[in-house]
């Protein structure tokens, strides 16, 4: 799987965790030059307290266009240390 935006590939893996229909990719896999730390967060009742980044590709900005769970919920344990998109990031195969 890749995440593409503004015509760059963020991360590319085959390890990727699916979680209502977002694909989770290993932090590792995810280019993280393209990410910025946003003062964002968001709660989930059953995964718990999300935090998000925001990417800049081509001095272009999608703000909080990738979300991590630090400390995610015990019913969400396979998402910790995974990166998911939105905001117009493709996810393709």
């Amino acid at each position: 799987m890749k995440a593409i935006w503004n015509g760059e590939t963020i991360a590319e893996s085959n390890d990727t965790v699916v979680v209502e229909n977002n694909h989770y990719f290993p932090k590792e896999s995810v280019n993280a030059t393209f990410l910025t730390d946003s003062s964002t967060h968001s709660t989930c009742p059953w995964k718990g307290l999300a935090s998000y980044y925001s990417l800049t590709v081509d001095g272009k900005t999608n703000t909080d266009a990738a979300w991590y769970y630090p400390e995610p919920k015990p019913a969400a344990s396979e998402i910790k240390n995974r990166i998911a998109f939105w905001k117009g990031v493709q996810v393709v195969e």
